[in-house]
Parts: structure tokens; sequence; C-alpha cells
């Protein structure tokens, strides 16, 4: 389950589905991955389960279980297709079923679903191919429903994860600052998706569900989730010690916390075909 949208990695890393060094570096900490990364509105669970024919889901890059637990508290059956099998056991431990494969690759075995979803992964995944197979997988008028968080952190944290990061991984292949807002950046992914929905030739037109929502972190909270992400997952120890160091200056002259703004955006469709 990935972190960071593609304009925020370097020229060399256009196509995200292609990086698989970081789309399967979160199962390095796969016990604070499911620990501190956020869950997703129930509301969305609630619409995305309401709109499929039936309780079948199949979760693509199930990381360590977040969505699906969401899902089969709603009533759904969860299955689940990881890449890292680190992430994938510890799903398992949590009760999931789980496939380790990428996507593209995964053997469905002749089965079906009446959901197909991703949280926060599906650009780990080829837009076109990902959607065609999605595409073979449901059943008729099943759906496909990928989904993200977008976030916006304080302009004063910002700034200094920008400044920390360009210092400590001068040459890293990540962008840390844009003149762009959070959602800006993330609707080109979000169109992404969806134009693949449409190159599969087999989904109703795709639509974009958002949720709004928001959340208050104290420094330790947030510091630690930082280590979670895409860019900081290959780092060094000291080197993140070194980032979270930095941010953590600037949550301190904050007060020590701060509330932040999220958006959960799905972008979805159903089959027609």
């Amino acid at each position: 389950m990935p972190t960071l949208p593609p304009e925020r990695t370097a020229r060399s890393r256009p196509e995200p589905h292609r990086a698989r060094d970081v789309a399967e570096s979160f199962g390095t900490d796969a016990e604070r991955y499911d620990r501190v990364r956020p869950r997703y509105p129930d509301a969305m669970v609630t619409r995305i389960a309401a709109a499929s024919p039936g309780p079948d889901v199949l979760d693509v890059g199930c990381g360590t279980g977040i969505e699906a637990r969401q899902f089969q508290a709603a009533g759904c059956t969860v299955l689940g297709v990881e890449p890292d099998a680190r992430m994938a056991d510890l799903a398992r431990r949590g009760g999931l079923d789980v496939e380790v494969a990428t996507f593209e690759t995964w053997d469905a075995a002749g089965r079906d679903f009446d959901a197909v979803i991703a949280g926060t992964a599906w650009h780990w995944v080829d837009p076109v191919a990902g959607a065609a197979k999605a595409a073979q997988v449901l059943r008729p008028g099943g759906r496909l429903a990928v989904f993200w968080h977008v976030f916006e952190l304080p302009p004063e944290v910002t700034e200094a994860l920008a400044d920390v990061y360009r210092r400590v991984v001068p040459d890293s292949p990540f962008d840390m600052q844009s003149t762009r807002s959070p959602l800006q950046m993330y609707q080109v992914m979000f169109d992404k998706a969806a134009d693949g929905i449409r190159d599969a030739g087999a989904f109703d037109a795709p639509e974009q569900w958002r949720f709004d929502w928001e959340h208050t972190y104290t420094r330790d909270e947030w510091l630690d989730q930082m280590p979670t992400h895409g860019s900081l997952t290959g780092l060094p120890a000291p080197k993140v010690k070194e980032v979270l160091d930095g941010v953590g200056a600037a949550i301190d002259a904050l007060g020590g916390r701060f509330t932040m703004p999220y958006i959960t955006m799905a972008v979805t469709a159903a089959l027609t075909a």
C-alpha cells in the first residue's frame, strides 16, 4: 500500500507501478503500518458495499488488512491479494485470507467477486491491465472501487519536511515540495485510474466519490506514522531519525499537535460487460 502520488516521484520514476522497490517496501515494519495508518471513512465503506451486487470482495494490495477488516465489519467476505509476504502474514494473523502476488499476475482460478477494491494501493497496479483484470473477475454488475487519502499538513510542517528531506536525502527520487495543493497533485492519479477503467472497455463511466474528515495528531502520533511513508521506508535509520527530528521540531512550535484535514476519494465504476 503506497503513500505518494506520481507527481512526487522523480522523472526517473514516471510510472509508480514499475517502482517495485518502493511498492514492496512497506513490510519492513508491518506492525507499525497496521497500527498507525489511517482507516477509511465508514460512509465510504458502506456506500461501496451497498453499490455492489453482493458481499464477496477482492481487496487488491490489501497490505495488513486495514480496509479489509472494515469491509468485513460491514458484512462482506474478503479475499486479499498482496505482493509483500510480510504484510500478507500480518493480515492473515488478523483473520484475513490472503494470497501473495501482484494483481496483474494473480491467478483467480475461476473465482469471481461482487467488488474489487484497493485502498491506497492502485497506483502500484498498472491502471489499464489492472482494470482489465478486475473486469475479468467481477460478476455482472460488479463494482471496481479504488480509493486514496489526500491529506494536507500545516504549512510549517510541510516546509520543515521539505527542508530536512532535501538536506538529508539530496539525491532522493521523491520531491517533497510542490506549488500545487495535495488534491491537485492526487487528482492526476485519480484521473489516471479513471482513464484505465475507461480503456478497459467493460465498465460504466467512472465516478469520483469524495468523503471529507479530519484527525488531530500529537507530535508523537504523526512521527510514529511517518516511517511507513514510501519516502522513508527505504532510508537507513539515522537518516529517518534526522527527518523525524526536523518535522518534530516544527510540530513542537505549533504546540505539539495539529489537526489534519483529510479527503478520501474513491474512483469507482460498475461492470457493464
